[in-house]
C-alpha cells in the first residue's frame, strides 16, 4: 500500500474537510501519498481521462481547513452500478492503475455507502468514513452534530421575528427517511413542535397544541407578544403515511422522488384550521390584532434554511470525529481490511463494522420521543406515557445521538 485516493459523496456537510485532512495526516505520518479525486464518483468514473491528481501534501492542506464545511473534494450524485457503460468496474480500475492508488477512502451516507459497497465487491479496494447529516446509519455519521446545531441556531433566532409579528413559524429541514436532525434540533431550539417522518401527523393534535399555547402566550404577555414554533423534517408523512412529493419532478439517481414542501403543507393545515375555528376572531379581538377583511387570523410562516444547514463552519465535534474517522480509514487499510464503516476512535482502539450493516436505515428512537412529549413537546400525535426503566451502567458514558 503506497498511494491511496480519497473522494467524498453525496450532500456536502459539516466535517469532511476533517476526515480529508486527518487522512491525509495518517498518511503522511506512515509513509503513504494521499490523492484526491475531484467530484465523487462521476470524479472515480472518468479518473482515466484525468491529465494530474492533486496529492494531498502539507503544503496543499495548509490551503483549507478542517473546520470549513463542504468538501474540499467535491461532490457528486453517481450511482456506479447504474451507468450503462458494462465495462464500468474495469474502466475504474484502469483510471486507478493509471495513478498507481491501492485503495480508496470514500466518506459518504447511505446511498454513497451502497456504491462503496458494490465497488468492494467488483474488486476495487474500498473503506467507508460514515458521513450524513440525517444520522440514519447505525454509527455516527460527520455532519450531525454540525447540522443540529445550525439549525438550532435559526430556529432559535426565528424567534424575535415570530414574537414581534405573533406569527407561527415553520422550519423545514431535511430528513427524508429519519428525523434525526430535526428532532435533535428542535429539542435544542426550544420548539413547540417538531415532525418528523416516524410519525404520521394527526393534524387535530398539531392545530390544538398551536391553539393552547400560542393564545395562551399572547394573552399572558403584557404586550399581546407571543410565538410558536414548528420544526418539520422534508420527509413528514400525512396520517394516512404517506409521503408529500411531487410526482413531476422524476427521480433521482437513487430512485428518490422529489419531496415537495412539508413546510408548505404544515403552513397550509393550520391556516386553513385557522380561518374554520370560530374561536378566532375572538381571540384577535381581545388582543388588539383583528382587522376586518385584511387582519381576521394569526400569520403562519414558512423557513427554508436549505442548504445553509449544510455550508458554514463544522462544529467541534464533527472536527474531531472527522480527524479520528479519516485517520482511522488510513490504519485499516494498512491492515488489509476494506469493505468496511469506521465506527469510532477510542484511545488505541479504532472500531469499525460491515458496510451493509452500517448503512442500513436507524430511525428515531419513539420511546426517547415519548420522553420529550412528557415535557409538553408535540409530535404531532397523542402524547405517549412515558414508562421510565431505572438502571445503572458501568463504564464510561459514550455520546450518542
Amino acid at each position: 500500500m503506497k498511494k491511496i485516493g480519497i473522494l467524498t459523496s453525496g450532500g456536502d456537510c459539516g466535517g469532511l474537510n476533517a476526515v480529508i485532512k486527518g487522512a491525509a495526516l495518517m498518511a503522511l505520518n506512515k509513509g503513504l501519498e494521499l490523492y484526491v479525486i475531484p467530484n465523487g464518483y462521476a470524479g472515480l468514473y472518468n479518473l482515466l481521462n484525468q491529465e494530474r491528481l492533486v496529492r494531498f501534501d502539507e503544503a496543499r492542506l495548509d490551503q483549507f481547513q478542517a473546520s470549513f464545511a463542504g468538501s474540499e473534494a467535491g461532490h457528486s450524485r453517481v450511482k456506479i452500478k447504474a451507468i450503462s457503460n458494462p465495462d464500468k468496474y474495469n474502466r475504474i480500475k484502469v483510471g486507478m492503475k493509471k495513478f498507481d492508488l491501492d485503495a480508496l477512502i470514500i466518506s459518504g451516507g447511505d446511498d454513497s455507502g451502497s456504491v462503496m459497497i458494490d465497488l468492494n465487491h467488483n474488486g476495487i479496494q474500498c473503506i467507508h468514513c460514515p458521513k450524513t447529516m440525517d444520522l440514519d446509519l447505525q454509527t455516527y455519521s460527520v455532519g450531525g452534530d454540525s447540522t443540529i446545531n445550525r439549525i438550532a441556531q435559526f430556529v432559535e433566532d426565528l424567534k424575535t421575528t415570530g414574537r414581534t409579528h405573533n406569527r407561527v413559524l415553520v422550519t423545514e429541514v431535511f430528513g427524508r427517511y429519519a428525523g434525526h436532525t430535526a428532532f435533535r434540533s428542535g429539542v435544542a431550539a426550544e420548539a413547540d413542535c417538531i415532525l418528523i417522518p416516524e410519525i404520521p401527523v394527526d393534524w387535530d393534535v398539531v392545530y390544538e397544541h398551536v391553539v393552547e399555547r400560542f393564545t395562551r402566550r399572547i394573552r399572558q404577555s403584557d404586550v399581546h407578544s407571543g410565538t410558536y414554533t414548528i420544526v418539520v423534517a422534508e420527509g413528514m408523512k400525512n396520517a394516512d403515511g404517506t409521503d408529500i412529493v411531487d410526482e413531476s419532478a422524476g427521480i433521482d439517481a437513487f430512485g428518490h422522488k422529489k419531496l415537495a414542501g412539508a413546510g408548505k403543507y404544515v403552513c397550509q393545515e393550520i391556516k386553513k384550521r385557522f380561518k374554520a375555528d370560530s374561536r378566532m376572531p375572538q381571540f384577535m379581538k381581545d388582543t388588539g390584532m383583528f382587522v376586518e377583511g385584511i387582519y381576521e387570523i394569526p400569520e403562519v410562516r414558512e423557513v427554508h434554511p436549505g442548504h445553509l444547514v449544510r455550508a458554514g463552519h463544522s462544529s467541534a465535534y464533527d472536527i474531531n470525529f472527522g480527524f479520528e474517522a479519516g485517520a482511522a480509514a488510513v490504519l485499516l487499510l494498512l491492515e488489509g481490511k476494506t469493505g468496511v464503516t469506521i465506527s469510532k476512535v477510542k484511545g488505541r482502539k479504532v472500531e469499525y463494522i460491515e458496510a451493509s450493516k452500517a448503512i442500513e436505515q436507524r430511525y428515531v428512537d419513539l420511546d426517547q420521543v415519548a420522553m420529550y412529549e412528557s415535557l409538553g413537546t408535540c409530535f404531532g400525535r397523542a402524547p405517549v406515557a412515558y414508562e421510565p426503566i431505572l438502571r445503572e451502567v458501568d463504564g464510561v458514558y459514550e455520546r450518542i445521538y
